[in-house]
């Protein structure tokens, strides 16, 4: 019986295939006397969309968040390469973040918050304990309460993002599609959008978690340990 290879995050290879060395080449190689304009385009959009592809054959990732940032990347790739507008770089970036926030809210407008899926699920959290003290002292409702605010705050992370990236597009990115200038501020852009938006953005979510985390305490009396599926089953093991 075979078994699928598991999947482990990679922060410090996603920054440097997806952002680093995309956003070198770009600034880089893209002159005539380098790879030229559409070369280092295509060499640069490359090394996302084959990571984005190997993670999605080998480890079977289903990760709808991953698989849009590699529709991303595509559409960034069609929009260098079929020399559109600029203006459609800076919409396709607000695209993705605020598809992803309107699913966000969605989720808590019908009564089921994504956060709870995300965060509170039998992986993460020993949810029988938490829910068995819930109902014990009649907190369900205040908790379902907590879950929907968390996704809320959720949504407006992703709304962030959207808005700076179109921002951060129309300021920097202003010359022609399949252009070097193009490519230069394109790169530009890709790197600057790890300190401006993606960094800000996880210290929003990580908030969130804490803050999410801190309610369940007041509402259950447990501690974090206690909370965590890992450190439940080492105790007993």
């Amino acid at each position: 019986m075979t078994h699928k290879p598991t999947h482990k995050p990679r922060p410090l290879i996603d920054l440097l295939v997806s952002i680093v060395l995309p956003s070198i080449i770009l600034m880089r190689f893209s002159g005539d006397e380098h790879l030229g304009a559409v070369g280092a385009l295509v060499l640069a959009l490359a090394f996302p969309i084959g990571l984005g592809l190997y993670e999605l054959l080998r480890y079977r990732v289903k990760n709808f968040i991953a698989l849009l940032g590699l529709i991303s990347v595509l559409l960034t790739g069609g929009i260098g390469l079929l020399q559109l507008d600029t203006e459609w770089l800076a919409i396709k970036e607000a695209a993705i973040p605020a598809i992803l926030g309107i699913v966000v809210i969605g989720s808590a407008q019908i009564g089921k918050p994504l956060i709870k899926v995300l965060l509170y699920n039998p992986m993460v959290m020993d949810t029988e304990k938490v829910n068995r003290i819930l109902r014990e002292r009649g907190h369900e409702d205040a908790f379902l309460g907590s879950l929907t605010k968390a996704t809320y705050l959720l949504g407006g992370t992703f709304f962030f993002s959207a808005v700076m990236n179109y921002l951060l597009a129309t300021w920097i990115v202003t010359s022609p599609t399949g252009s070097v200038a193009f490519n230069e501020e394109l790169g530009r852009m890709t790197l600057l959008s790890y300190p401006v938006i993606a960094i800000p953005s996880m210290l929003m979510m990580a908030t969130i978690i804490f803050l999410l985390w801190r309610r369940i305490h007041v509402l259950t009396g447990l501690k974090l340990e206690e909370l965590l599926v890992t450190a439940e089953a080492d105790s007993k093991s």
